[in-house]
């Protein structure tokens, strides 16, 4: 499903749908989850098998991936890229950062958001747009799609602008040919422009967004 939705010319993405048991971690990555239950041990060790496999398609040797400033996968020199993991699904997306600036992934199980949480993360305009949305379509969980973009939005922006940004700070438009569109509301010098686009697929109870940006004229695929 991945490759779906980060179709640069250079990203290479690989996935899982559960975990292998002992999958093996490398170096200090054992030591993040030393005191973690079973489960997040396995998640953590199959996403980045997942970021290996696609390091290996861009002839990148296997390497530990550790976490970085709020929690951020910190990449070999010279690489972007994103990993996502929830019930029943892991990925990673990577590219050389000499082709792509940023490229952001995320995945949700295809539920509702608890309730009140639709008004912690939406914008009014994003509120009005979920609800017309779901009266239109109520078998889709449009609700949880929205914080997915917002998600995969974010996940693109921290690890070049290493500032945080807010739930408020990015207006996000749905479309029904599977692609969405991210209005920045938040300025930073290494996005000079301010509007994103993304893509979007539901499948296998699964919702799953991601987004890339080009290096160089930095429009977005």
């Amino acid at each position: 499903m991945i490759e779906k939705l980060v179709p640069a010319p250079g990203v290479a993405s690989a996935e899982a749908f559960g975990d292998t048991a002992r999958t093996p971690l490398l170096g200090a990555e054992s030591e993040i989850v030393s005191n973690a239950v079973e489960k997040r041990r396995q998640e953590f060790a199959t996403v980045r098998r997942c970021a290996r496999e696609a390091l290996a398609d861009l002839g990148i040797a296997p390497v530990p991936i550790l976490t970085g400033e709020r929690g951020a996968p910190v990449w070999p020199e010279g690489v972007i890229g994103s990993m996502t993991h929830c019930k029943g699904y892991r990925a990673a997306a990577v590219t050389r950062s000499s082709d792509i600036l940023t490229v952001g992934i995320d995945a949700e199980p295809h539920l509702p958001l608890p309730k009140g949480m639709l008004d912690l993360i939406a914008l009014p305009a994003e509120r009005r747009r979920t609800a017309e949305l779901s009266r239109l379509e109520p078998e889709v969980h449009w609700d949880r799609l929205l914080f997915c973009m917002k998600e995969c939005v974010y996940k693109a922006w921290f690890p070049i602008a290493r500032r945080v940004l807010d739930f408020g700070h990015a207006e996000i438009t749905i479309h029904y040919d599977g692609t969405f569109s991210a209005r920045l509301l938040k300025t930073d010098p290494a996005f000079p422009g301010n509007l994103w686009s993304g893509r979007w697929l539901i499948d296998q109870d699964l919702i799953v967004a991601g987004i890339t940006v080009p290096a160089g004229d930095q429009r977005p695929w």
